[in-house]
């Protein structure tokens, strides 16, 4: 299985702020910032489940990622948002560095990893992302910074946008 038979994801998805995604039903604003945390712990059974299914490896069709794949993508938002937040947290106005979630897909070769050790990660990188976002003052759910193609976050707004990622993808995976 080659990650290249996969298209690059090139969708501004931060429309996620504002609307319901019609594939997922995930309503952003339906998560108050102080929810995040525990949002995030609900769904990681979910994530280590599928990951544990014994089709884990399998692609749907081989332009679509298998649970692997996707699961191994969600693993490292974990850790990428986590930093994001940090940033956040600690510097005013930070400007986040790029990510492409493609190139990492391919270059960390996702296909090949061991899905038991990628439920394992992911579940770990879950559990630091949501003590971070528990640990959230009141007054810092405002905090503002910025991606590198000028999109605005808050602490809040980074959180949902998250979780969308987050819950989509459960939903690619049906898990």
């Amino acid at each position: 299985m080659s990650n290249e038979e996969i298209q690059p994801d090139t969708k501004d998805w931060t429309w996620v702020l504002s609307q319901r995604c019609p594939e997922c039903g995930f309503t952003a604003t339906d998560v108050a910032g102080p929810a995040i945390g525990a949002t995030v712990r609900d769904l990681t059974p979910r994530w280590v489940s599928a990951l544990h299914r014994p089709d884990a490896r399998d692609r749907p069709a081989p332009t679509t990622w298998s649970t692997l794949e996707y699961g191994a993508h969600v693993r490292d938002v974990f850790r990428i948002f986590d930093g994001r937040l940090g940033l956040l947290l600690t510097q005013d106005d930070p400007l986040f560095e790029n990510w492409d979630q493609d190139a990492t897909a391919v270059a960390d070769r996702y296909d090949l990893q061991d899905p038991q050790v990628v439920a394992d990660e992911l579940a770990d990188a879950a559990d630091v992302i949501a003590d971070r976002f528990d640990s959230v003052a009141d007054q810092q759910w405002d905090r503002a910074g910025r991606r590198s193609n000028g999109s605005e976050f808050t602490v809040r707004t980074l959180g949902q946008y998250f979780l969308h990622d987050v819950v989509h993808h459960l939903h690619d995976v049906r898990g």
